[in-house]
């Protein structure tokens, strides 16, 4: 089944631009004359950190396409984030498809709208075999996966080094690649669209909640496995500490899986005498957003719960270990990382062998403290990972 979003849309100028020569090296025989894109189709990462952090790329499209229609299609898991972004003017959202019929009735369907360019931001052999499908004139993607005979612009992937380690560089060297893009453009920081309207909705669900006074919200939980995962009882040690000295009461956020990791940091909060409610599994991804934006503070593992509430401009201190920061970590104006040093880390594992030394060596007043420099207003610089 298909469904569309319609999303806000910035004006579209009637500006014509030069066609832009490719860098040598893609593999495709199709001139890319960027005026000629009137209606362009942009496939988005799967997972919710990726998304935002695909922002900064879907944002320098818009810029590089100022006429064009552009849709974007996503998973249900994601969409929301999407739906909320000015550069796109609609989202297409789908399941995973089940098998070949599925993609053939997907592929059939985008058919019937003529795109003249699909942007392929994940690297998955599927994203190019829609695309392809779906008979995209243009069709542009990183050659990787075995796909490159499927896409009429294969752009070579970076090396290590070649581009700064951050992930949303890795998207944006793909439009810079194909002949989208001269130059980055600035970013630095990664914001949400819509903060305005998420803080007002937000302030809504609160109240409906019966929930006054501030709030600090917390996610224990990682999807991509336990490695990633801080100790609970130290976030509820940390998260019972500054939320009484703010007097705010506790939103624990997570899957449905994870409410039982909720509950364990939500039992000793109750114990302390404050108010914790456990949301894990009750809300939408929308219904998160909308929350986390009226946080006063977040604390979390490497997640998507971590890029979202960065991006939403939230004083946010995230526990890295088995992950890079350098890589995947958030890019808000008031996120901060907290990690110890650990000679293993990051190993990019989803479950510890050993004894989960990176996360266990962080202490609980590591990250109160963390989390307290923020709250004063006191300026800071990310830490060095050792």
């Amino acid at each position: 089944m298909l469904f569309v979003i319609f999303c806000g849309q910035q004006a579209l100028s009637d500006r014509r631009r030069k066609p832009i020569v490719c860098p040598t090296g893609i593999l495709g025989t199709v001139p890319l004359n960027p005026a000629s894109i009137s209606k362009a189709l942009v496939r988005g990462p799967n997972w919710l950190g990726d998304v935002v952090m695909s922002l900064p790329a879907v944002r320098a499209l818009r810029a590089a396409l100022p006429a064009a229609e552009i849709a974007m299609v996503a998973r249900p898991s994601v969409a929301d984030v999407y739906a909320r972004e000015s550069a796109i003017h609609r989202v297409i959202v789908y399941p995973k498809p089940r098998g070949l019929r599925d993609r053939r009735q997907l592929a059939a369907r985008i058919r019937q709208e003529r795109f003249d360019a699909a942007v392929l931001l994940p690297n998955a052999f599927d994203a190019a075999l829609l695309a392809w499908m779906a008979r995209i004139p243009l069709r542009i993607g990183y050659n990787r996966d075995a796909r490159g005979l499927l896409l009429t612009h294969a752009v070579p992937a970076p090396q290590p080094g070649e581009i700064p380690r951050h992930q949303r560089f890795y998207y944006l060297e793909l439009l810079r690649r194909a002949g989208l893009l001269e130059q980055y453009p600035k970013c630095d920081v990664i914001t949400l669209g819509g903060m305005d309207a998420a803080r007002q909705a937000g302030g809504r669900r609160l109240a409906a909640l019966g929930i006054a006074g501030p709030v600090v919200g917390i996610s224990p939980g990682a999807a991509y496995g336990a490695a990633k995962r801080w100790l609970p009882e130290r976030f509820a040690e940390s998260g019972g500490e500054l939320a009484g000295a703010l007097r705010a009461s506790v939103l624990l956020f997570g899957s449905a899986a994870e409410r039982p990791l909720c509950e364990t940091v939500a039992e000793p909060l109750r114990r302390a005498g404050i108010e914790a409610r456990n949301l894990a599994g009750e809300t939408t991804l929308g219904e998160f957003i909308d929350l986390a934006a009226v946080c006063r503070l977040f604390l979390t593992n490497d997640s998507g719960a971590m890029h979202l509430a960065s991006a939403l401009e939230v004083p946010t201190v995230a526990v890295f270990g088995a992950t890079d920061d350098g890589a995947t970590g958030p890019a808000g104006s008031l996120a901060r990382v907290v990690r110890e040093h650990a000679e293993c880390s990051p190993c990019l594992l989803r479950e510890c062998p050993i004894d989960h030394r990176c996360m266990t060596r962080v202490s609980a007043a590591r990250v109160t403290a963390a989390a307290a420099e923020l709250l004063s207003g006191q300026t800071w610089t990310r830490e060095a990972r050792s």
